[in-house]
Formats: C-alpha cells, structure tokens, sequence
C-alpha cells in the first residue's frame, strides 16, 4: 500500500510541477514578447497575449491548490492551535473534512461545468479560438487530485507515517 501511495505521490508531483513551470514559462515568454513587441516597435502586437496569460492564471491557481496541499500550506486555523495545543487535532480533521468537501465539489459541479460547455459549440476563447472546455477539463481533475492528496496528507497526519517518502527495500510489496 505503502508503494501505491508512494507512486501516486511521483505522479502527481511530477504533473504538478512540470505542468505549472511549463505553462508559467509560457505566460512569461508570451508577455515578455508583447512588451518588447510594443516598446521596440509601434505597430505590432501579440493581441493574444492577455488571453494566454489569463488562462494560464486559471490553470495555476488551481493546479496550485494541489501543490498547496503536498506542501500542508493550505490557508487554515492556525492561532488556535499554538494558544491551545489540545486542539490541534480536531483542527486539523476540520480543515481536511473542508478540503474533501470542496474537492468533491469540484468534482461534480467541475465535471457538470466541462459537459456543459462542451455541448456549446461557440464557447471558444475570443482571441485563439481554442474551446473552453479544456480550461473547464482542470476543473474535476483538479478536485480528485486534491481529493487523493488530502486522504494521503490526512492519513500521514493521523498515522505518523510518512507515506510519500522512498519505500524501503525490505518492505512488502
């Protein structure tokens, strides 16, 4: 189990990361070429740009949420705790209790909002024409990914046992 837990912590981090590097190298390629393009010169423009930029704002704010919850640095009560160590614990089952809720949310509504747009064949972004459904397609995906990580950071928590580290040579498979 221990080994499962371990691979699906490689997957996601790697999705994670890479993605949200990749798409802020984008970002930032994409509006430092529309500055310089406008500064060097007066009449060319990358009238795109803004949209690649939002979307990809949309896209990490997000995938972020994930990488948030790998890291424990989701917002949460944290004056409470440090004034009362007793009730740390309660504390902190409420906090990942509203992470599993909102996941779950965002699951449903997340898939009802990409089904939905995917049936409007005009909802395309204004400038690339790209179809929305493919910004609204994070949406699910990202709240079963938070859903998994906080059961995973949720268990560790309660255990004491650090699920996400190397499994040991010796371990059961």
């Amino acid at each position: 189990m221990k080994k499962l837990i371990y691979y699906i912590h490689r997957i996601f981090s790697f999705v994670e990361d890479w993605s949200l590097f990749v798409t802020v190298m984008v970002a930032l390629a994409v509006a430092i070429a529309n500055v310089a393009l406008r500064k060097l010169t007066s009449d060319v423009n990358l009238y795109w740009s803004d949209e690649v930029v939002r979307k990809t704002i949309f896209f990490t704010t997000y995938v972020g949420c994930i990488a948030a919850i790998r890291n424990r640095s989701l917002i949460r009560i944290d004056a409470l705790p440090q004034l009362f160590p007793i009730i740390k614990k309660p504390l902190t089952l409420l906090s990942h209790l509203g992470v599993l809720v909102f996941a779950g949310i965002m699951v449903k509504l997340g898939y009802q909002l990409t089904a939905l747009v995917y049936q409007d064949q005009y909802a395309k972004t204004a400038s690339l024409q790209i179809p929305e459904w493919y910004f609204y397609a994070v949406l699910p995906v990202m709240g079963a990914m938070m859903f998994i990580r906080t059961l995973i950071v949720m268990v560790e928590d309660w255990s004491g046992i650090t699920l996400t580290d190397p499994p040991a040579k010796d371990e059961v498979p």
